[in-house]
């Protein structure tokens, strides 16, 4: 799905030669070899990004403090709890947000889709802890490498934890069909297809704890 969303994203970008031809295929961001347009992920801890990585580049980096490999699980939470003042106290303008735990600032952080990309906002801990006591679940989201995913514009609202590098692709697809100043259809047809993909995917909460 990750490629997927890359590929839908890069859509209506223009051409890197100049010309009329096809932009060339991706590279590792560490060596630059190139690499098959389903590869591997890993985040840099300190600049918060995705980088694209060959095989060799993900076994040899994965280890270094630098880089985190992203996640593997794709959880949905059917009766996950969040009410309207837990969700006011994270201040997020939207009602679409990932929530990552930082082992670099020791923080949950949260971002969020805009025309500029991923907004970044460092939440409370009250804010946090009061989710994370009505949500047991959250005591095993892996720090660094997946994401408490929380979609509100729905009814009712979705929840998931899924891969980093998944939320990083559903910001990147909404700013590229970003149209005007509230984002035109942007949202309105990105996120339904994020959510429905994740769920097609995901397995429920009472079996990843097994």
């Amino acid at each position: 799905m990750v490629a997927r969303m890359r590929s839908l994203a890069k859509a209506g970008a223009p051409a890197q030669n100049g010309g009329g031809a096809s932009v060339a295929a991706e590279r590792c961001d560490i060596c630059r070899a190139p690499i098959p347009e389903d590869h591997r992920h890993m985040l840099h801890l300190v600049d918060r990004r995705i980088v694209c990585t060959c095989e060799a580049c993900w076994a040899l980096y994965s280890g270094e403090a630098e880089y985190r490999p992203t996640g593997m699980r794709t959880v949905w939470l059917d009766g996950f709890q969040c009410s309207e003042e837990t969700w006011a106290a994270f201040g997020i303008p939207i009602g679409l947000a990932f929530f990552m735990r930082s082992t670099v600032t020791g923080t949950v952080v949260a971002f969020y889709p805009s025309p500029a990309g991923a907004t970044e906002s460092e939440l409370t801990l009250e804010a946090w802890e009061a989710l994370r006591a009505s949500n047991p679940v959250l005591e095993q989201l892996e720090a660094d490498a997946e994401a408490l995913v929380v979609n509100r514009m729905s009814d009712p609202p979705q929840f998931a934890i899924v891969p980093i590098d998944q939320c990083y692709a559903l910001v990147g697809l909404i700013k590229s069909r970003w149209e005007g100043i509230s984002g035109g259809s942007a949202i309105e047809q990105a996120v339904p297809e994020f959510f429905a993909a994740i769920r097609a995917r995901a397995v429920n909460a009472s079996e990843a704890l097994r």
